[in-house]
């Protein structure tokens, strides 16, 4: 099996794994915005937020550090075991310390106490399962660590579908104890809750992974994983902050009603998250596992010019038919007044693809405090653009911020990795898709909105110009 056909089937593996669960994450944002007025979405924006940030430091960049030393080490076993022992240790005082400081951080948190010990149910479970997840990847068993995932989703979604829609508007139907502890004005409560048994059951389906190698600590490969991890962990803050300090300024600066309306248009930005979060999921292992080859900065060069295309043609069908996605995710035309974020979000998100891609440099380099550096530089300007502007600009400077953030860590990634591991990149054609692909969305954008003849012409345009340019190495590759 060729090396490129190997890194886009196991990227579509994975990627379905990331895929499936996004997407009905997407098919509850209708849900989501119908039932919930837009100042309880902000609520719920919350919760995950402070998710988002403690997974970040209760992982300590162990996931990647874990694939690295497990992709060089003879010693695999050694390596699962001390990562998942050092994982497991961290955890463990995380939640005594929770247990003591829980009303200070409550109330520095702002969330009901009921919502808070969710949160760090939740927290503790998926920490646990990080280890093991990893060790799926890195072994090559994509089909399993696809299945898991799927099952956590459906648990997820069933459950939101069952307390959010069934037992609300047929309550004849549902058993009594579950009316009896039902209260239907804490609607937001549920979704959490939902949250808590899917991680659960993943919990206990990876469960056997936790005795598949004998129990030892090697301080030795700890103190280097935590020498290559840690600022990893803090480049994750930064992309937390980078990611979400925009709507908890908004809620603070505007209104809780425009910080629900900015992050439920946020979601429609989901297909390009999808994207991004697939490839990173296939293209880490591949990375690592294929950097001692021959043809390996030639293959990384060709990878990045395929995820900027279909990156690119993403962006292009989603500007173009902006409308009709919006009318069918989020029906609530309160939520509309942010629409004008989609494409701002859209943009940047596909310049965050591209970041991740180029940042191959500094994994494989061990630089990986570099990598810390650059994402702190754009933590700095997202919060020094969100804070004097959105006074100015409202909401829409919150996304102009990610736009700008994202593009400088791509530009600043791109020329210090020519410097430490040059990779040959076709910047030129690269460059070429995407001016072209924005270039025809500001035109679908600004001229022929709701027009969807213009839409699928502009599309078609793009591809036809991409296949003239591409048509051999397609051929080449499909014939593999």
């Amino acid at each position: 099996m060729s090396t490129l056909k190997r890194f886009f089937q196991d990227t579509l593996i994975y990627g379905f794994a990331t895929v499936f669960p996004r997407l009905m994450n997407f098919v509850l944002v209708p849900l989501h915005t119908d039932i919930l007025p837009a100042e309880e979405y902000s609520v719920n924006t919350v919760f995950y937020v402070w998710a988002a940030f403690f997974n970040v430091v209760l992982t300590y960049g162990m996931e990647t550090s874990f694939f690295r030393f497990f992709s060089q080490s003879k010693e695999k076993g050694s390596v699962f075991s001390t990562a998942f022992i050092a994982l497991t240790v961290t955890t463990v005082l995380f939640a005594i310390g929770v247990f003591i400081f829980q009303d200070s951080l409550i109330a520095l948190m702002d969330l009901d106490p009921f919502y808070f010990q969710l949160l760090f149910s939740v927290l503790v479970l998926d920490t646990l399962v990080v280890v093991p997840f990893a060790y799926l990847r890195a072994t090559g068993r994509p089909i399993k660590f696809a299945g898991i995932k799927i099952i956590n989703i459906l648990i997820y979604v069933l459950l939101n579908f069952y307390f959010l829609w069934f037992v609300r508007d047929y309550p004849q139907y549902a058993p009594q104890f579950v009316l009896n502890n039902y209260g239907p004005k804490d609607i937001v409560g549920y979704i959490f809750m939902a949250n808590v048994a899917a991680s659960g059951v993943t919990f206990l389906l990876l469960l056997p992974y936790f005795f598949r190698t004998k129990i030892s600590f090697e301080f030795g490969i700890f103190k280097q994983m935590w020498k290559y991890g840690w600022p990893i962990m803090v480049a994750g803050i930064a992309f937390v902050i980078n990611e979400n300090l925009d709507k908890i300024l908004i809620k603070d600066m505007i209104s809780e009603e425009v910080m629900g309306a900015y992050s439920g248009c946020y979601k429609l930005a989901v297909f390009m998250t999808i994207f991004v979060q697939a490839f990173k999921m296939g293209a880490e292992p591949f990375f690592f596992n294929h950097s001692q080859k021959e043809n390996a900065r030639e293959t990384y060069a060709e990878i990045l010019k395929y995820f900027v295309i279909c990156g690119s043609i993403i962006f292009l069908i989603l500007v173009s038919f902006i409308d009709f996605f919006k009318a069918l995710v989020i029906r609530d035309s309160e939520y509309w007044r942010a629409i004008g974020i989609v494409p701002i979000i859209l943009l940047a998100n596909l310049f965050l693809g591209v970041y991740h891609n180029l940042s191959v440099w500094y994994k494989l380099t061990d630089k990986t405090r570099t990598g810390m550096y650059i994402s702190i530089f754009g933590a700095i300007i997202t919060i020094l653009l969100n804070i004097v502007l959105i006074p100015v600009m409202g909401f829409m400077a919150a996304a102009w911020a990610t736009l700008v953030a994202y593009g400088s860590m791509m530009l600043i990634s791109y020329f210090l990795g020519k410097k430490y591991y040059p990779v040959p990149y076709n910047v030129k054609k690269i460059s070429f898709y995407l001016l072209l692909s924005v270039g025809l969305s500001i035109l679908s954008f600004t001229f022929f909105r709701e027009n969807y003849m213009a839409g699928i012409a502009v599309t078609g345009a793009f591809l036809l110009i991409v296949f003239s340019m591409e048509r051999k190495q397609l051929y080449k590759i499909l014939n593999q």
